[in-house]
């Protein structure tokens, strides 16, 4: 039996989503309380791996197990045994075709950004933060030169292990709520460290110093080096997963609070 859970969790206090050996990861804490219900040792399987302080409003796992439980079980009776921080929304069953990873056609990140002379403090951990004036226009238009398919090398990590560095880009927006800027991205997948890395160079062309036309020019040279440091993680939070029709799951979730 398969099942695909859908989960929320702060980032803050974990190492990341992958299972480490110290056992600091969201993946051994899901595993842990979905072993504890079906009283065998599981393994999760996660549409994404979130990096270290990257926050999921939404993310989508599935496992495998002779265990027959009921909806509730795979819900309520996993949260109680999971951390502070962590919290499974549903639990549906599915067939062994379902992937989270593989079978996902679509995913999407939202980084929330602080744009204020004075630090967060309520929010700390929870949003990335810039003192300086922003310009959400020319950081929107800065973005949108990214739309596409294209080889994202230049907003590549090093430690990347995806096969190829070509990605169908199918949303990059920013605007401004107040103080924050929301910035949203979809794309059909994405490289280690691609959206902070996207951030860092948004910023820059959002104080100014650099033009929206600049993007492009970091883009198409497939450097790395020529691009801006990369951003810190606390604002990055996973917010889409998109799979075929037929499996007829949510993608994404309406409860959090940057909605």
């Amino acid at each position: 039996m398969r099942i695909v859970l859908g989960l929320e969790y702060c980032g803050a206090g974990f190492c990341g989503w992958q299972s480490q050996s110290s056992g600091c990861g969201v993946q051994d804490a899901l595993e842990a309380a979905v072993s504890a219900i079906a009283d065998q040792k599981i393994v999760v399987n996660a549409a994404g791996r979130t990096d270290t302080g990257v926050h999921a409003a939404f993310q989508v796992a599935h496992f495998d197990t002779a265990a027959k439980r009921p909806s509730t079980a795979w819900v309520r009776g996993v949260n109680s045994h999971l951390p502070a921080g962590v919290a499974v929304l549903w639990a549906r069953e599915v067939g062994e075709e379902f992937h989270a990873r593989f079978a996902a056609i679509q995913r999407g990140y939202r980084y929330v950004l602080l744009n204020h002379p004075v630090r967060p403090g309520l929010n700390s951990g929870l949003v990335g933060w810039h003192h300086r004036p922003l310009d959400a226009a020319a950081m929107n238009l800065a973005a949108g030169q990214l739309i596409g398919r294209h080889d994202f090398s230049a907003f590549r990590a090093a430690e990347c292990q995806a096969k190829s560095p070509v990605k169908e880009l199918r949303l990059a927006h920013v605007e401004r709520r107040g103080d924050y800027l929301l910035c949203d991205f979809r794309a059909d997948g994405f490289l280690h460290h691609m959206v902070r890395n996207l951030m860092g160079c948004l910023v820059q062309v959002g104080t100014g110093v650099r033009s929206p036309a600049w993007t492009r020019e970091i883009l198409e040279s497939r450097d790395r080096t020529l691009a801006a440091p990369t951003f810190d993680a606390a604002g990055l939070y996973l917010t889409h997963i998109r799979y075929p029709a037929h499996f007829a799951l949510p993608e994404s979730s309406e409860r959090w609070l940057f909605a």
